[in-house]
């Protein structure tokens, strides 16, 4: 059976997002382009993606409900149905995987008991397998409401979902504060963030990704590994956050034992025959 019309927000909902949508609908030349920050203007207001908010999308853009639907049923970060508080996703793309997140995502979907894209019955938590996350050097990576929690473990990561599931206070290792995932995906619709010093949080690369950049600029690569999650020496300065994946390697400048061959560098990149092959006839030359 053809769907009814999907029903309108309540008149004070709905003139209190139509001024937010009046306000992205301005940034852009061409108010198409408003779609993807308006689906996430509605998702902040439900915690997913109704057919109200796809209805409300398509009258302020002027566009059908079908062309507001292929969209929102495109991209995963719009939630298609009711969802938690704080998004868990556990990276389980290659290097990841290898470091361990599928046996966090195991360890989640257990101590949980739901699995991909399943929320808690408490509303808290909503478990997914998320694609790279590019924060390899961190391997594995989760990420609640799209921020950082780094260098995870099963331990970790259990113990993680259970602060959050209690109200517990809960720092990602780098980048801003968290918040809920209605707030982020208001944050997301590109209004600011104002919480203080929420704006000047951030988190880069990791020093793995940034050996080339130091090597060309003569710089001596890292060589440190990270210590396990809160068992960082006391006094240690947290300059910058280092991966597990920076500990010294046994390459022939740190192994001796073990020495490689000599670099067309070391022998001179001349293709002249060497000394030991006679001497070089200037006849024809």
């Amino acid at each position: 059976m053809p769907q009814l019309p999907a029903p309108d927000y309540p008149s004070e909902v709905r003139e209190r997002l139509a001024a937010d949508a009046e306000e992205i609908i301005g940034r852009y030349p061409d108010s198409r382009s408003a779609l993807l920050p308006l689906l996430h203007l509605v998702q902040s207001e439900e915690g997913h993606v109704t057919r109200t908010g796809m209805r409300f999308c398509a009258e302020m853009l002027d566009l059908t409900t079908a062309e507001v639907t292929a969209v929102a049923t495109f991209y995963t970060m719009y939630r298609r149905k009711p969802s938690g508080d704080y998004q868990v996703g556990v990276c389980t793309n290659t290097l990841c995987a290898v470091m361990g997140g599928d046996a966090i995502l195991n360890e989640l979907k257990e101590h949980l008991g739901v699995g991909n894209n399943e929320t808690t019955a408490d509303g808290k938590v909503t478990l997914e397998h998320i694609e790279c996350n590019a924060a390899c050097d961190f391997a594995p990576v989760v990420m609640v409401n799209w921020e950082f929690f780094d260098n995870q473990t099963p331990e970790s990561a259990r113990q993680l979902v259970d602060d959050l599931r209690a109200g517990r206070p809960v720092e990602p290792t780098r980048g801003a504060p968290l918040c809920t995932f209605k707030e982020t995906a208001r944050i997301l619709a590109g209004f600011p963030d104002e919480r203080p010093g929420a704006v000047g949080a951030s988190g880069g690369a990791g020093p793995a990704s940034l050996t080339g950049l130091r090597l060309a600029r003569g710089e001596a690569p890292h060589a440190r590994m990270v210590h396990q999650r809160g068992a960082a020496p006391q006094g240690e300065p947290p300059a910058e956050h280092l991966s597990s994946h920076d500990a010294p390697q046994q390459t022939s400048a740190s192994d001796p034992a073990h020495p490689s061959p000599p670099t067309s560098h070391d022998r001179g990149t001349s293709s002249r025959p060497s000394d030991s092959a006679g001497p070089v006839s200037e006849e024809g030359e």
